[in-house]
């Protein structure tokens, strides 16, 4: 749906063909690191994300199946049907294509569920007990072809946190997580990012620099690793980098005094340019998890949250807004990294870098 610098770029609709600037303004430049969360189950003419996608110039979108803040079970999520053509309204609004996310990890973290009408899905742990790549292949290409279908071009998935703390209330506990060696969480992520390629979809690896030891639940509140993480958790990370299969690598909001003495990795330039980008090779996009999380809003301001984010070497901020709701996120934070950029608090070349990474993402959607 778009072509970049004269490269293809094909949407879920397959026919749209716009260009993006040539040379991008500073709007254009931020729009495209913010991706947001929002209510309704048709693109009706009201609904705020409209504003964030034609005007304010988001880069993408994430659904979800339940709202939390309202404890309201209608959010983005009905049907097969409903949802092709939500996500193909969120385009056609688009003049840059969206990023449209979803958590579709199987099991509990599912949000195309059976009372959808979308196929039944196992979880993580599930499959790496059975240790099976064939068996793993075919879970992820039939997940792969629904999540095509809907015209969803993003998965937030898959997990390649160590099952090192089965009691985690965010990870293991909710069997999230293939494995407790590395060597078979590899072996079956690679699985899953293989078959969502052949379907034309990317893949995220989560939660970097590994969530699995934690002990709390960074949506509740701050969560220190410190004592319970280990560098075992990075070789996922960088088998798969290494192999060049990384489309995109989600921060943990967790604490780590070892790898930073102030900050969790989300806000970290130590974890995200140090260990990341210069200790593993990895020049490709950089998602925060949610920055409504409460490991991170109810220790850090907003403006400052969202500074540090991105001179740590976030690329794109994700404001779910399915903790809280603000319909007006999307602007809040454009004003605060423009003023930011403004007074040199942001470099203006770090917005460049990131809305170099992200276009060149975004030509391989649907390739």
């Amino acid at each position: 749906m778009a072509a970049f610098a004269g490269l293809p770029l094909v949407g879920c609709d397959g026919n749209k063909v716009i260009s993006a600037p040539a040379a991008a303004g500073l709007d254009e430049k931020i729009g495209q690191m913010i991706l947001v969360g929002f209510r309704g189950l048709q693109l009706e003419a009201g609904n705020p994300v409209i504003v964030d996608i034609r005007d304010r110039k988001i880069g993408g979108v994430v659904l979800f199946d339940y709202d939390v803040p309202a404890k309201n079970p209608v959010r983005n999520i009905a049907s097969p049907e409903q949802v092709k053509a939500l996500i193909a309204a969120l385009q056609e609004a688009a003049s840059t294509p969206l990023f449209v996310a979803v958590d579709q990890e199987g099991g509990k973290v599912s949000r195309l569920k059976e009372k959808f009408g979308f196929p039944a899905t196992v979880s993580q742990k599930v499959l790496g007990g059975m240790n099976d790549a064939a068996v793993t292949r075919k879970y992820a290409e039939a997940e792969a072809a629904v999540l095509a279908e809907a015209g969803f071009n993003l998965n937030f998935a898959p997990v390649v946190d160590l099952d090192v703390n089965p009691e985690n209330p965010v990870i293991g506990g909710i069997e999230r997580s293939f494995s407790a060696d590395p060597a078979v969480v590899v072996k079956h992520a690679v699985e899953v990012i293989a078959a969502y390629h052949r379907a034309g979809v990317l893949t995220t690896l989560k939660h970097f620099p590994g969530h699995g030891s934690s002990k709390s639940d960074s949506h509740l509140g701050f969560t220190d690793v410190t004592g319970t993480w280990s560098k075992t958790e990075l070789e996922p990370y960088a088998k798969i980098i290494e192999a060049g299969l990384c489309d995109a690598v989600m921060t943990a909001h967790v604490f780590n005094a070892g790898l930073d003495p102030k900050y969790p990795a989300t806000l970290s330039r130590p974890t995200i340019e140090g260990l990341l980008r210069e200790g593993l090779g990895y020049d490709g996009v950089v998602i925060s998890d949610d920055m409504q999380m409460k490991a991170v809003s109810a220790n850090f301001g907003l403006k400052e949250a969202i500074i540090r984010a991105l001179n740590a070497g976030v690329d794109i901020l994700t404001f779910a807004n399915n903790s809280v709701f603000d319909p007006e996120i999307a602007q809040t934070a454009i004003d605060i990294i423009k003023d930011a950029v403004a007074d040199g608090t942001i470099p203006a070349e770090r917005l460049d870098r990131s809305y170099e990474r992200i276009l060149r993402l975004k030509r391989r959607v649907g390739g």
